[in-house]
């Protein structure tokens, strides 16, 4: 594991920008219309991560496809208004971009939602791998979405890093031979996250600058 590294690649929701609000009120939205108070916030925390078929499907195999429709058109309604970027993570991609090395977002969500994130927050111009949920046969935790990037910025899992805020990616950093790295701020907590042993926990993303030089 003393490879240097010289690509990263970065979950979206939870760890570049903060979709929180977003999902967790698009998630209530939509399950109201079908099942009426019978989901709490605490219900709904294990629904962040997983892709909505993976999620819907799980809750009632009939309606799944309506329900995402659902979801997708309240989500895309409400996104601008909120969502925002984590702190240093404009600043920490940029330079990591300026310095030389390889960057890729991997995300289980769906492609439009997800570049528009990107948009919004001016991180689209750092990423010259982009893999999402219709870009792959299986999601995070299958480290399918991670292999594919590292094709497209022609990379080795050995000299790569997978930065993500929840179990599946770390899993599927593992699972793809890569370095794993955790974000503190992630919504689960951060002693969830430590239970899946990444290689590293950032407390803020301008960490990635010292473990990228091998100061951690």
């Amino acid at each position: 594991m003393n490879n240097k590294i010289t690509t990263l690649l970065f979950d979206l929701d939870g760890t570049l920008i903060d979709t929180n609000e977003l999902i967790y009120t698009s998630f209530q939205y939509t399950l109201d219309q079908y099942f009426p108070g019978q989901y709490t916030r605490e219900n709904i925390l294990p629904f962040f991560g997983p892709s909505l078929t993976d999620t819907f499907y799980g809750i009632d195999p009939e309606k799944a496809e309506e329900m995402i429709t659902v979801y997708q058109t309240h989500n895309k309604e409400h996104h601008d208004r909120l969502v925002t970027i984590f702190p240093g993570v404009f600043e920490t991609v940029k330079k990591l971009k300026e310095d030389g090395y390889k960057l890729g977002v991997v995300t289980t969500k769906r492609t439009e939602v997800a570049k528009m994130g990107l948009k919004l927050t001016n991180l689209t111009p750092f990423f010259d791998a982009f893999v999402a949920f219709e870009d792959v046969e299986k999601t995070k935790p299958d480290p399918e979405s991670l292999f594919k990037a590292l094709e497209i910025l022609d990379s080795r899992p050995e000299e790569a890093i997978m930065v993500g805020d929840n179990f599946h990616d770390i899993l599927a950093g593992k699972y793809a031979g890569m370095k794993t790295a955790g974000v503190s701020w992630t919504i689960k907590g951060v002693d969830y996250l430590k239970s899946y042993e990444p290689d590293y926990i950032l407390e803020s993303m301008s960490d990635l600058i010292d473990i990228v030089e091998g100061k951690r």
